[in-house]
């Protein structure tokens, strides 16, 4: 069954994909390519640092990929200007968590508490995603997700209701298990997005 929707296309909305390195390359790509083709801008955001963009090298090739959306500077008034954000899987949740000061919230955990308060922006977590929202359980207690097998427990303790499903869709919080489930949640991710088009067609 092909994934190519017969929704209306989504020219004008922007998703940002958070990045670090020892991302999954393929998966990227993936985003990339399918999201371009319903005429969804795709941003890639990333902790600069100060810097004016950064280069991240992927887990299983070695790819780089240079990045200089700086995920600090999203305030309210920027993520109104994304339709979602997406947590993709390797290890870019668990290096973007950290935080030298124990006292602050990581920047990239901020930003997340921010896109929660914003109902309308989709917030799509794929695999070891979810691990992100550890220092903020609050997100999402007594939500439906779904992760990989590994983080069940951590997703347990955080509040959360795991549901053992390849993809989970909880109104604005989309989560899928692993990284072989990508196709399903840029589909979760499109259809959400084209639903209200659709009704309103």
């Amino acid at each position: 069954m092909s994934d190519v929707l017969a929704a209306p296309r989504l020219a004008g909305r922007r998703i940002g994909i958070l990045i670090e390195s020892d991302f999954v390359e393929d998966e990227i790509a993936y985003y990339r390519k399918r999201f371009a083709e319903e005429d969804i801008e795709v941003v890639l955001l990333t902790r600069l640092w100060g810097q004016e963009s950064l280069t991240f090298t992927g887990h299983e090739h070695q790819a780089t990929l240079d990045v200089n959306g700086d995920l600090e500077q999203l305030d309210y008034g920027e993520l109104h200007q994304f339709s979602a954000l997406v947590v993709p899987s390797g290890m870019v949740a668990d290096r973007l968590r950290y935080s030298e000061d124990l006292q602050q919230a990581a920047p990239a955990v901020a930003l997340m508490r921010r896109a929660f308060r914003i109902p309308s922006l989709l917030k799509a977590f794929s695999c070891h995603g979810l691990s992100l929202l550890s220092a903020a359980p609050e997100l999402v207690g007594d939500r439906e997700v779904t992760c990989h097998n590994n983080l069940v427990g951590d997703v347990r303790n955080m509040g959360a209701r795991y549901l053992d499903q390849d993809i989970v869709i909880d109104r604005d919080l989309i989560t899928s298990r692993t990284v072989e489930e990508r196709h399903l949640l840029a589909r979760a991710v499109i259809e959400t997005l084209a639903a209200p088009a659709a009704e309103a067609a």
